[in-house]
């Protein structure tokens, strides 16, 4: 059984490396309401590190899956203006932010994905404000999980649901090194780390990245001016943060119109409680023009058709094979998780953070220099230990960024 020590040691890495939780700063927790043993450990150490005040939004996927089941679709299609504001008012006070993402995977499975949709997109619409705040990194935000019964039973399908609380346990303290003696100073190491991978890549410069594995055929280019991201992040305010835990991705932003060629899935896509699998994407002039998938299908053409910056990307991560997350061997139908494990690229929004003064840029300008805007971002993963990446220079040349899943430099 995990310890009281550890999930303490947890509990501080988040706070302290994940959000960077200030003294008299507030902080907005999302939580599974399975979690709250978890969450009030969090809670406790907050308010020792000084936080003013601790706001928890429970969520619970059987009061998620009773509302989808009986409410009707005006319902449904509604975001409650009261949820807008609470955000709003945190997000404008400085607030941290973090969210406890342990959703099972297969809950809405049964549910008409047309109606998972609405939602989505009803939500995404009332959240466009909050949004900006974390996209923008105006605040310190973060991104963890924890075990919970029906997620951990779905990647350990043979086993009890105690024992594979207990095993999801184990690969989550190992992959965001918590087993580690001091977790907070490993994680600085790998923050170093990462940050020599996108200082290489930055002063690279590459005008496009072509992709090729199997099923993958995807020419990528890189808008002017583009910039290199990847484990540690600074706010507006000067807070150094890591936004996802764990993280072994540095990403970058493709130019909207700029993408060409097809693109295969590697792992499945938890979206809004239902899977995406084996799927296929072929895109013309950075646009998605035909999909196909064995699992989901209906449910990716809602995601494709929530609004026209949809069908266009707005993230391209690279990750290499040897990550911990994918040498666990683990599918965790958790995109926290398998992102991490694997090359993926997004769907729907740019992060503005990924270009040069793009922050500071309205969205007329944004769309001049290429950066995608939607209503989502939805990150899907394309690498495997087949995935070959070629980076084009400026000048036309072009030389071997991956090879083999892995980096064809030596990143120290």
């Amino acid at each position: 059984m995990v310890s009281q020590k550890i999930k303490e040691k947890y509990a501080e890495l988040a706070l302290r490396t994940g959000v960077n939780l200030q003294k008299n700063q507030a902080l907005m927790i999302n939580a599974p309401i399975e979690g709250a043993e978890f969450t009030k450990i969090v809670v406790r150490k907050a308010y020792e590190i000084g936080a003013k005040d601790v706001h928890i939004n429970w969520v619970d996927d059987e009061l998620t899956l009773l509302k989808y089941e009986n409410s009707p679709d005006e319902v449904i299609a509604d975001f409650p203006e009261w949820k807008v504001k609470l955000h709003d008012m945190y997000a404008e006070d400085g607030a941290a932010v973090l969210s406890i993402r342990s959703t099972n995977p297969d809950l809405l499975k049964d549910i008409d994905s047309a109606r998972v949709a609405k939602a989505n997109k009803a939500a995404a619409q009332a959240m466009t404000s909050f949004r900006k705040y974390t996209m923008n990194d105006l605040i310190t935000w973060s991104i963890i999980s924890i075990p919970t019964g029906d997620w951990a039973q779905k990647i350990f399908p043979d086993q009890s649901k105690d024992d594979a609380i207990e095993s999801l346990w184990d690969a989550i303290v190992k992959i965001v090194r918590v087993d580690k003696e001091d977790p907070i100073a490993a994680w600085s190491e790998h923050n170093d780390t990462l940050k020599t991978a996108r200082e290489l890549m930055n002063k690279k410069n590459y005008k496009k990245l072509i992709f090729k594995a199997p099923g993958t055929d995807l020419e990528l280019e890189l808008p002017e001016g583009h910039i290199w991201k990847g484990g540690s992040a600074d706010s507006a305010k000067g807070i150094t943060f890591n936004p996802n835990m764990p993280t072994e991705e540095v990403f970058s932003m493709p130019h909207k119109y700029g993408v060409n060629g097809t693109v295969s899935s590697t792992k499945p896509l938890n979206y809004g409680g239902s899977l995406i699998d084996n799927f296929i994407l072929t895109f013309k002039e950075g646009k998605v023009v035909d999909f196909k998938a064995e699992q989901g299908e209906d449910t990716l053409k809602h995601l494709l058709d929530t609004d026209d910056g949809a069908r266009r990307l707005g993230e391209v991560a690279l990750v290499p094979h040897e990550s911990p997350v994918s040498q666990s061997g683990l599918i965790f139908y958790n995109t926290l998780f398998d992102e991490n494990a694997s090359c993926h690229i997004a769907l729907g929004k740019a992060y503005p953070t990924n270009l040069e003064g793009g922050a500071d840029m309205d969205s007329e300008a944004l769309d001049k220099h290429g950066v995608n805007d939607s209503l989502t971002h939805v990150d899907f993963m394309i690498g495997s230990e087949n995935l070959d990446i070629d980076g084009v220079m400026q000048d036309g040349t072009t030389e071997a960024v991956f090879r083999n899943g892995t980096w064809a430099f030596e990143i120290k």
